[in-house]
């Protein structure tokens, strides 16, 4: 298909990081397939993990469709935006409609980026997963590359005011090694496996975070940070 749009909106995407100063760190992109379908299933800690997801995957030669929900498709600005990237349109009244599209996206080869949690999470831990990753990765034969995002939560993330100032705050995003379901696997334990792989990255990446939790509205209270409780 062809991409219009992609282009001239990542030169600004990274000039907004540009400004930022964001200083990323992007691990395992040797896991994104080049040419092949596969799926994204990624932790949401900020409204910026579509964007910055979506850079982090630029080294692999790859542009990543989300699948996104209906009402940011609906956005004036947005809108027109999303559907000329070639993301996917989530209506929740129509589910159908949208894993048929991301189906047959992923069977033409394209990376496809799924927030499996449904929703920011407000306590920056991983929720429970809704199934639509794993019946994808299924219906596809395509593998799911597991990917954490840490530190885009410290910029814009729900229930707190965004903070656009530069700060140089660290972000990272790290690339799991490709997990592959079968069709006719138990859903429900593939989804358990998932969430358990994406909780290990998501503790692994923690240690390895530059500055400390301690203290911090954007940090979890395991870590020693002041975010609410998880709620499930």
């Amino acid at each position: 298909m062809a991409d219009l749009v992609y282009p001239p909106v990542i030169v600004a995407i990274k000039s907004l990081w540009k400004y930022l100063g964001l200083k990323f760190d992007f691990e395992g992109e040797e896991n994104i397939p080049r040419k092949d379908g596969a799926i994204l299933a990624i932790n949401h800690v900020s409204y910026l993990d579509f964007a910055i997801t979506g850079t982090a995957a630029l080294p692999a030669g790859r542009y990543v469709r989300f699948m996104a929900k209906k009402e940011v498709f609906d956005n004036k600005l947005a809108g027109p935006l999303m559907r000329g990237m070639h993301h996917i349109n989530v209506d929740r009244s129509n589910g159908s409609a949208s894993f048929v599209a991301a189906l047959r996206a992923l069977k033409a080869g394209e990376i496809i980026g799924i927030f499996p949690e449904g929703t920011v999470s407000t306590s920056f831990e991983i929720k429970g997963l809704k199934s639509g990753a794993v019946r994808l990765a299924m219906g596809a034969g395509v593998p799911i590359i597991p990917t954490i995002i840490w530190g885009s939560q410290r910029i814009w993330t729900k229930g707190v005011k965004r903070d656009l100032r530069r700060k140089s705050y660290p972000v990272t995003v790290c690339f799991g090694e490709p997990i592959f379901y079968e069709r006719g696997d138990d859903v429900e334990a593939c989804e358990l496996n998932l969430r358990e792989t994406l909780l290990g990255m998501l503790h692994q990446v923690q240690d390895n975070y530059p500055d400390s939790h301690v203290g911090q509205r954007w940090a979890p209270a395991r870590l020693g940070g002041t975010a609410p409780a998880p709620l499930n």
